[in-house]
């Protein structure tokens, strides 16, 4: 059993077939925590409106977290994009869950950070509409691929390795994306005054550290299988969990020099009502 101050999971999509529960499951299972952080997209409310893949081990999962809430960790539920229903539920706890819109999370060595699911910033970060249905429709085929090679990958005693991530990885429009996305984020909490800002939505964990902030991305259990921990000293870092769970990084200490001075373009481009708008978001 390994012991957690806090945990950061996000983009589960329980209810479709790309979900990867029987690794969160087993997560939830080998995992202890004062705190758990559900940033988002954990069940795909969209993806069930036209088909629905709900098997045992999707429902097993929601057990298990009603089961950790009854059981002592405080569990907070963020609402994302693909469960935005529930959003009209924050403010309230239920089941033991507490629904928020969006969280402030201290460390142990105390900082302060903002967390959200992270589709507040698809207004700010966009790409053409053309190229969102092309990605859209090429995503859902990689992930098909990625089912199907991991199915084999079982078959032959190998364990998982994401397809899709590694291809998404060698694509330059989705790396410049990801960076506007990272840089954005941290504009908000630097505005904030937050010591860094902690999300999901783009299924693509990772740290980004600036002068004056820390950017976290908890991934997904759909392609890459992350979570984000906090150890009982405050510092942060990132998991994988399959067949071999692996420390996938630790939190930077130093910033990273391009997104320093001159190489932040989205800190001076996004609007400022923008900004006080995610900042004044109920907790």
């Amino acid at each position: 059993m390994r012991s957690y101050r806090s945990v950061f999971i996000s983009d589960v999509h329980l209810g479709t077939a790309d979900c990867q529960a029987e690794y969160l499951l087993d997560f939830l299972s080998h995992v202890r925590c004062e705190t758990l952080y559900l940033v988002g997209d954990i069940i795909d409310l969209i993806a069930m409106q036209r088909r629905v893949h709900f098997p045992d081990s999707h429902q097993a999962v929601i057990h298990k977290l009603i089961e950790l809430a009854a059981s002592g960790t405080r569990v907070v539920y963020v609402p994302g994009n693909h469960d935005d229903f529930l959003r009209r539920f924050c403010g309230q706890t239920i089941a033991g869950v507490e629904l928020q819109y969006k969280a402030v999370h201290t460390t142990a060595d105390g900082r302060r950070f903002m967390v959200c699911h992270g589709d507040q910033f698809d207004q700010v970060v966009r790409c053409s509409p053309l190229m969102l249905l092309v990605g859209d429709r090429a995503h859902g085929i990689l992930l098909r691929l990625n089912r199907w090679f991991n199915a084999w990958r079982r078959l032959k005693g190998k364990p998982y390795w994401s397809l899709a991530a590694w291809v998404k990885s060698r694509i330059g429009k989705a790396r410049t994306f990801i960076r506007r996305f990272e840089l954005a984020a941290l504009t908000v909490a630097e505005k904030g005054n937050y010591d860094g800002f902690i999300c999901g939505h783009i299924h693509s964990a990772g740290f980004l550290r600036s002068e004056e902030g820390l950017y976290c991305n908890d991934g997904d259990w759909v392609e890459h299988c992350t979570a984000l921990v906090e150890q009982e000293n405050g510092r942060l870092e990132l998991l994988h969990w399959s067949e071999s769970p692996i420390v996938l990084a630790k939190e930077p200490d130093a910033p990273n020099p391009d997104v320093c001075g001159d190489a932040r373009p989205v800190i001076d481009t996004l609007p400022t009502a923008f900004v006080e708008q995610v900042n004044r978001l109920a907790s």
